[in-house]
């Protein structure tokens, strides 16, 4: 017996691999298997050249020099590289850091490890609509204020914080400025020169290119101690074999997200404002968390009233959606996300988010919309 697959909506927890991406890939796979770190013969050189095409295309789509790009295997790492490697470089001089309390656990964790050995960190609590104000965080700034993080766009709520002006703050004070960019990057225009911004980490699964591989900018005179030691690549900052295959691939992810996100940040907008729209007014008790002006135009957070959160996701068979982060749907836990913006709990368990992309189609969206209403409407019954 066949089953369709369901409709996916969880373009926020990873995105399929773009089939120009794929073909980008394969020949590194086989044929052109050779080690870019090998300097003595044609595989190795022809590796090494794909790699430097990589980080040029990487570079370019935030606005950067490729010599500020440093290749790590996700965001994951990039940000661990970035808030350690940070505080183990400078931290004998000044030890504060502030964060927000809805950053992603790569960041929220990290920040706690770093507790551990020493720093003070203050964390920012969002209004309710998710964002910080520049006076909150001005506020929180100490003359031994080492480093500020803050997310570009959160991945729960898809909210985008004023990341320009916290940059400008941050330069005015000498403070180092770093932005979880891993839901930002290759959906909305991010320009590092233009947002003020010293580290920036990104991953490629999140813009339809392969799992596993990542990069961190690194603002030209940012010191850095590196978290892997063995054979000091990438300028010493990130030891190990090159990924060429997922390298290549994200350069090909970021060259196509250069060339058509204007087009489709308009095209998943629309399709995004229909299915919310459509769903707050056929389905009673609802709402939308987070700002609704400030945000990624494919992501939407959506609170259903009077319906048990648990029996609600597990009903909806026909949509691939979820009620939080990737990296905490093991948790039974409401999303500390959305308990940050002062949603209760039962509500935070009763909330869905929907996130579009590039393979959405209006089909999708209306199907959705008809599933979301019958299965709210049955469990109210």
């Amino acid at each position: 017996m066949e089953y369709s697959r369901p409709i996916y909506l969880d373009y926020n927890a990873t995105t399929p691999v773009d089939p120009r991406v794929l073909d980008a890939m394969l020949p590194w796979f086989t044929e052109q298997f050779g080690n870019a770190a090998s300097r003595t013969h044609l595989y190795g050189w022809e590796a090494a050249d794909a790699v430097a095409h990589a980080r040029q295309q990487v570079a370019r789509l935030i606005g950067a020099s490729e010599k500020e790009i440093i290749f790590t295997s996700g965001a994951t790492e990039a940000n661990n590289l970035a808030l350690k490697g940070t505080f183990e470089a400078l931290g004998a001089q000044k030890n504060h850091i502030v964060t927000v309390a809805t950053e992603h656990k790569a960041v929220f964790d990290t920040c706690q490890h770093l507790e551990a050995l020493g720093a003070e960190v203050t964390y920012l609590m969002p209004a309710s609509d998710g964002l910080i104000t520049l006076e909150q965080l001005e506020n929180a700034l100490r003359p031994d204020t080492l480093l500020v993080s803050v997310m570009y766009a959160n991945n729960e709520i898809g909210v985008i914080q004023p990341i320009a002006d916290i940059g400008r703050l941050c330069r005015e004070r000498v403070i180092i400025f770093h932005t979880d960019a891993t839901q930002a990057v290759g959906k909305i225009p991010v320009d590092v020169a233009r947002d003020n911004i010293d580290l920036l980490s990104l991953s490629a699964h999140k813009l339809y290119g392969p799992k596993g591989i990542g990069a961190l900018y690194v603002r030209k005179g940012i010191k850095l101690t590196a978290q892997l030691d063995g054979g000091r690549h990438e300028r010493g900052l990130r030891s190990g074999t090159l990924n060429v295959p997922g390298i290549v691939g994200l350069g090909k992810a970021c060259q196509l997200a250069g060339t058509s996100m204007l087009e489709e940040e308009k095209r998943l907008s629309i399709l995004r404002d229909r299915l919310e729209n459509e769903i707050l007014n056929a389905v009673i008790d609802t709402h939308v968390n987070g700002n609704r002006t400030y945000r990624l135009p494919q992501t939407t957070n959506i609170s259903f009233e009077n319906v048990d959160g648990e029996a609600l996701l597990m009903s909806f068979n026909r949509i691939a959606v979820s009620n939080g982060s990737a990296c905490t749907s093991a948790l039974i836990e409401p999303s500390y996300v959305l308990k940050a913006l002062g949603v209760p709990d039962d509500l935070a368990h009763a909330s869905v988010r929907f996130s579009l992309g590039r393979f959405t189609r209006e089909a999708d969206v209306e199907e959705t919309i008809a599933h979301v209403r019958d299965v709210v409407e049955r469990l109210r019954r």
